[in-house]
């Protein structure tokens, strides 16, 4: 593939204050966590006087593909680039914001961007710049063999989907944008979503220079106490999301701890129809909300790498403690004591046992509750959020000869 070198583009305008934007996202074919905060962005940037122009493709349109045609998709989009030099030139946006790329706007974006000399900023919403499998798991393990190598056991252990065909896919897009150097020289700035995953992506191979921290959040005021009695949880029924551990710890944890869940997901039945579980499936927010508001914790017994639950931002926002495995970012997310309560992922008994403790210690329980509002309070309001995203905004622009305040 021959990359395009840089040419003239039309000399843009003299910005105002706040700057036009250009938002990038590859939709996925079941929404999660990372399409509500796509929008929630949107919203936050809209708020503060940023016109916002969005180019979005949907995985659903994969189904009426050739798997050939959507597999060079992957690798190098012709529409990507051809649709982003018509948004730009007609837009003249300030930045491009990349969320998710994979598979079909792929990493053609960079390029087209960097022909009109452009900043990017691409939010590391998953580990896929380092994994082809994007969540450093394997078999129910954390994995990191292919962090900052060839990712050749990604294929050899059909990773991705467990198909040897679309892992192959996964590891060449990985693997050829880090030869084509579009990693290191097409993006102007990451932003992480924390610290332990700054840390990750740097052994990987990112530049640390440039990657910024900045987390999730939401807006939620603040309600009236409410009395609290049983634990939630809240997610997509999938095998990294614990499941079959929560479901163990339910059947080893006392008879009056009772649990709710909200969610689908191909994993329902390895907790559907068991005692003191109440299947909800899919809910509305304000549903969720209203639950998260009336629990005594809510549960994130994950058993990879999360790199920000937004379950968990709602919870606190909601003043709700958290019982969250040990694992990755999470421990820095939740304090121990203070805003929740860990246990040792993957461990049916630990968790039964701190969720028992929970149960039996109600004031303990409110005390967390009222931390984990001040919390969201200090750290995660849309307030703090967007004076930090404008920040890495005005950091990737003056990076730029040419750019919005050079």
């Amino acid at each position: 593939m021959q990359a395009s070198t840089p040419g003239p583009t039309a000399a843009r305008p003299a910005q105002v204050d706040p700057y036009p934007v250009l938002v990038v996202h590859n939709t996925y074919q079941q929404r999660g966590g990372e399409d509500t905060v796509v929008e929630a962005e949107v919203s936050l940037l809209r708020q503060h006087g940023h016109t916002v122009y969005e180019y979005r493709r949907n995985n659903d349109d994969i189904k009426q593909m050739p798997y050939a045609d959507a597999a060079l998709q992957a690798l190098w989009s012709r529409r990507t680039t051809r649709d982003l030099a018509a948004l730009i030139q007609t837009h003249q946006p300030a930045l491009v914001h990349v969320h998710n790329s994979f598979p079909l706007v792929s990493p053609s974006v960079y390029w087209a961007v960097a022909q009109h000399r452009l900043p990017v900023v691409q939010t590391l919403h998953n580990f896929r710049l380092i994994c082809p499998q994007a969540m450093l798991l394997r078999d129910g393990k954390v994995c990191e063999d292919c962090v900052g190598k060839l990712p050749w056991r990604a294929v050899q252990h059909a990773c991705y989907r467990g198909s040897t065909t679309q892992s192959l896919v996964a590891a060449s897009v990985l693997q050829g944008h880090r030869l084509l150097g579009t990693w290191q020289n097409k993006v102007t700035r990451y932003i992480a979503l924390n610290d332990f995953c700054r840390e990750r992506f740097i052994a990987g191979g990112l530049p640390a220079e440039r990657i910024h921290v900045k987390p999730n959040f939401i807006d939620l005021p603040s309600a009236a106490p409410q009395r609290r009695n049983g634990f939630l949880f809240v997610g997509r029924l999938s095998a990294e999301k614990g499941l079959k551990t929560l479901a163990l710890a339910m059947r080893q944890s006392h008879p009056e701890c009772r649990l709710t869940v909200i969610g689908s997901g191909p994993e329902a039945g390895q907790i559907e129809g068991q005692a003191r579980i109440e299947m909800l499936g899919q809910q509305p927010r304000d549903k969720v909300i209203e639950a998260m508001r009336s629990a005594t914790a809510v549960v994130v017994p994950s058993i990879w790498y999360e790199a920000f639950p937004l379950v968990i931002v709602e919870a606190q926002a909601c003043g709700t403690p958290v019982i969250c495995s040990r694992i990755g970012a999470m421990p820095s997310l939740v304090a121990h004591g203070e805003t929740g309560l860990h246990f040792n992922p993957g461990d049916a008994t630990d968790l039964a046992d701190t969720l028992n403790w929970a149960q039996a210690n109600p004031e303990a329980m409110a005390g967390m509750a009222h931390r984990a509002r001040a919390h969201y309070e200090q750290h995660l309001t849309s307030a703090s959020n967007y004076r930090q995203l404008r920040s890495i905004y005005d950091d990737a622009i003056n990076a730029v000869p040419g750019g919005h305040g050079n």
